[in-house]
């Protein structure tokens, strides 16, 4: 009996081990009806990842995620339900027959899924590679994979990729923390602009970028020629561009991984160590801090100071400067005269190339034909030869405006080629000192005999100029003017040429009908012509002007200091007695309403030319609030402000109400409301606040305008479809967004980008100024670098409420008129 009991007894063992090892051996593999409950798993066909549930560190909640399974230290790079944790172990996780994936409690919520496919026999598998994948049976191809959307790390044979066909984007961002696999703020991606290169924020600033890929490596990362353990790919072409790396060595590990302290750091596995080890960091010194010193400065990590000019360059704040702050960066010495062709340039070698992404690459163009390409260019401020290999490129690089975030290596680095005015050309530091000695003395010396001169030959030119066909306006105050000394003090502040009254009122006709361009508050808006026939607009401060003396000479300060390809170029003022004017690059195709509003013009612009616009402004903005040496809000974006070029690109215009904050203040408050109805936020309307967020509320309404091709008028009107965000959302809540789209548009338009405009704009007209992004994030997500915008919350428009209302309170004063009429509002004590 007690045999016979033993006997059983083995049996049932054996039978319960076999049990345990069948249920305990993950398969690979998902099909409809599998469930995969907490406890369980998936595991590649070749055991080095596994697909399961996990609680990172102290936390208490469970995630589904992928991690190595071979190494004894659990290393997660993947993650489903991120910002979803679930509370407890009930997760499961199931495909459908559709091939939708899920993942539920035992209460039927859903924590996360995928859409569904139109695969007649799905399966997913997690691959060798740590790709978790659906596919049909038998079928090449994934209709959905998880390397498409990455966490935080970039495996080997994972795309940074961007689909420029569909606008289709990869990016990996950090946890929040080693205890929360949330989406922290660090986020890695591939900026397409210009020579494509990898950039790393935090929150909404710019932490490092790696430089465009110049001849089999990044020019930020000079060392990578000498990563034998690694291959490196990188290509960029019409339809596409990525970067991907592999290992040479299958006992080695490794991953590209965005940390929360705002890093981006190549961790390695090597076999037998034990742990990770950090192989590379970035930023891995000052000198790769974004930006770190300044435009058209460059950054030695190796020299005291670190931060200098470019040669032929001084600084732009020399008190900063000496106190060791090199961020307000330099400026020209001597100003390059483009059209009589005496400019040259002078060599930088061992660079990290300055900002890619409004740069410009020029394919199949050899050193010669590079150089040509920018010296034809008057606005070529540099250029660099470029390899792009793997791509099937080659050509070069050229820049225009300001150069930001330039350092220079001991060894390694790229050639870089600056434009500079002959004088300044061969020129070391302190040969340039000795000759402004030089040049100061000899000043001093012919200054009597100048003064002399100089009468006699002002009258003469501008007799000549008087007779000829073409008017020149000469960049300095006449001869005869009473205001000599205070005009030349004031282009001195103000380091912006002064133009003489006299050149520009006949350059312009005097201010003939003919030449009127267009009136606004400021006052009326002239065409002129310079010499070489260049056009140039002329803003005349009326003396019945709204804006007064201080805002004109605030507007001259503020743009002089400013350079991007998305504001208009000021190219000098007037100040003659009364007299104060503006002169500014010509815009041929004018302002943004004249074409906007208009339907016989507004066919001009089709959606791809409306979609340039709307990011155009979106950089310039974010150019004003976080990338310009000065922190700037505008207060007044709207369409009348916003100019077009020949291109049809689009520059901020109109500063004459924008405000300049120090330091790292980013909110102020008035007694006087100031900007046009319509585009105002809630808080600044009604309580005089303003921030950057009253910058964003305003491109909201703008990009809502651009896509509509409709005013925002306010909910004054009977017809809803008169206020415009109102209207806006409405269709949006309904699902039936593309009905806001201007019918004037041809077909077909992106349906998708469109779609994602308008979430992105509604997003932006949030009440809550908290609740709306910044201009970084709007940036990214109209780029496709931030995955899917979230949900906007419904607007309540209570600057148009207020206004419908009234106020009786005598200490507030508020006049709400329509769209193109300045509102102003006064607060009591």
């Amino acid at each position: 009996m007690a045999g016979r009991q033993t006997r059983w007894e083995a049996l049932f063992c054996t039978a319960l081990l076999h049990t345990i090892i069948a249920l305990s051996a993950a398969g690979d593999t998902l099909v409809p009806g599998d469930h995969m409950e907490d406890g369980s798993s998936l595991v590649s066909s070749d055991g080095s990842f596994k697909l399961g549930f996990f609680t990172p560190g102290k936390s208490k909640f469970r995630f589904l995620g992928i991690w190595y399974n071979q190494i004894p230290v659990q290393t997660v790079v993947w993650v489903a339900n991120r910002d979803n944790p679930l509370p407890d172990k009930t997760g499961v996780l199931s495909i459908s027959i559709n091939g939708s994936l899920s993942l539920s409690d035992s209460k039927g919520e859903v924590y996360w899924s995928t859409a569904s496919t139109r695969l007649a026999r799905p399966v997913a598998k997690i691959h060798d590679d740590a790709n978790f994948a659906v596919a049909g049976a038998g079928e090449s191809g994934y209709a959905w994979q998880s390397f498409d959307h990455p966490m935080d790390a970039l495996l080997p044979e994972m795309k940074l990729w961007v689909d420029r066909r569909t606008g289709f984007t990869t990016n990996f961002t950090s946890w929040k923390s080693d205890d929360d696999p949330g989406t922290g703020d660090c986020t890695f991606f591939l900026d397409s602009n210009g020579a494509p290169q990898m950039i790393l924020v935090q929150g909404s600033k710019r932490v490092w970028r790696s430089g465009p890929w110049v001849a089999g490596r990044f020019s930020g990362v000079p060392e990578m020629r000498s990563y034998g353990v690694f291959n490196f790919s990188f290509v960029s072409n019409a339809n596409e561009a990525y970067y991907q790396f592999s290992s040479r060595s299958t006992s080695v590990l490794s991953r590209l991984v965005a940390k929360p302290e705002g890093l981006i750091q190549r961790l390695v596995w090597i076999e037998g160590e034990g742990e990770w080890n950090v192989f590379w960091s970035g930023p891995r010194d000052r000198c790769d801090a974004f930006g770190q010193c300044g435009i058209f400065g460059v950054c030695d990590a190796n020299e005291f100071p670190m931060c200098r000019c470019l040669q032929g360059f001084e600084p732009k704040s020399p008190e900063n400067w000496n106190l060791k702050k090199g961020k307000d960066g330099c400026r020209r010495r001597t100003a390059v005269h483009c059209k009589n062709s005496t400019d040259g340039f002078l060599l930088v070698a061992n660079t990290k190339l300055p900002d890619t992404s409004t740069a410009i690459v020029m394919d199949k163009l050899g050193t010669r034909e590079c150089m040509d390409a920018c010296l034809m260019n008057c606005s070529c401020t540099a250029y660099a030869i470029a390899e792009i290999i793997d791509g099937g490129r080659s050509g070069c690089i050229l820049w225009s405006g300001a150069l930001t975030d330039l350092r220079v290596y001991t060894d390694g680095g790229q050639d870089l080629f600056v434009r500079l005015a002959r004088a300044d050309l061969g020129l070391s530091p302190s040969q340039a000192n000795r000759r402004r000695i030089v040049a100061s003395v000899s000043a001093a010396a012919v200054v009597l005999v100048g003064i002399l001169l100089f009468g006699l030959v002002a009258g003469f030119v501008r007799r000549r100029r008087n007779r000829s066909n073409t008017v020149v306006l000469r960049r300095y105050p006449s001869a005869k003017s009473e205001n000599w000394d205070e005009e030349m003090a004031r282009s001195r502040e103000l380091d912006l040429p002064m133009f003489d009254l006299t050149a520009i009122a006949t350059a312009t006709d005097h201010f003939s009908t003919e030449n009127l361009l267009g009136e606004g508050g400021f006052g009326p808006v002239y065409k002129g012509r310079l010499e070489g026939e260049q056009k140039v607009a002329v803003k005349r401060l009326a003396k019945s002007s709204s804006q007064g003396v201080e805002q004109f000479m605030n507007e001259v300060r503020m743009i002089a200091k400013l350079q991007h390809r998305n504001l208009v170029r000021l190219l000098g003022c007037c100040i003659d007695g009364e007299e104060r004017m503006l002169v500014y690059e010509y815009m041929p195709n004018g302002s943004l309403d004249s074409i906007l509003f208009d339907k016989a013009k507004g066919t001009l612009a089709d959606w791809a030319i409306r979609w340039q616009i709307i990011t155009g402004i979106a950089r310039g903005l974010l150019y004003l609030h976080q990338d310009s040496p000065l922190r700037i809000i505008h207060r007044d974006l709207k369409a009348g402000n916003i100019l077009l070029d020949n291109d049809m690109n689009p520059k901020i215009s109109d500063f004459g109400l924008a405000r300049i904050f120090p330091g790292n203040e980013t909110e102020g408050i008035t007694r006087r409301v100031v900007g046009t109805y319509g585009y105002m936020s809630p808080e600044y309307a009604m309580n005089g606040r303003f921030s950057v967020k009253s910058d964003v509320y305003s491109f909201g309404v703008l990009a809502l305008e651009i896509i509509s091709g409709r005013r925002n008028r306010g909910i004054l009107q009977s017809d809803p479809k008169l206020n415009l965000l109102s209207y806006a959302w409405s269709l949006w809540n309904e699902g039936s967004g593309l009905e806001l789209v201007d019918s004037s548009l041809a077909y077909p338009i992106p349906m998708s980008e469109v779609m994602k405009c308008i979430k992105i704009a509604l997003l932006c007209v949030q009440d809550r100024p908290e609740d709306r992004p910044e201009m970084a994030s709007v940036v990214l997500m109209l780029g496709g670098d931030s995955g899917a915008p979230p949900h906007p919350k419904q607007p309540e428009f209570v600057v148009a409420r207020q206004c419908a209302a009234g106020s009786t309170k005598s200490s507030k004063r508020l006049i709400c008129t329509v769209n193109d009429i300045t509102i102003s509002s006064f607060h009591g004590r």
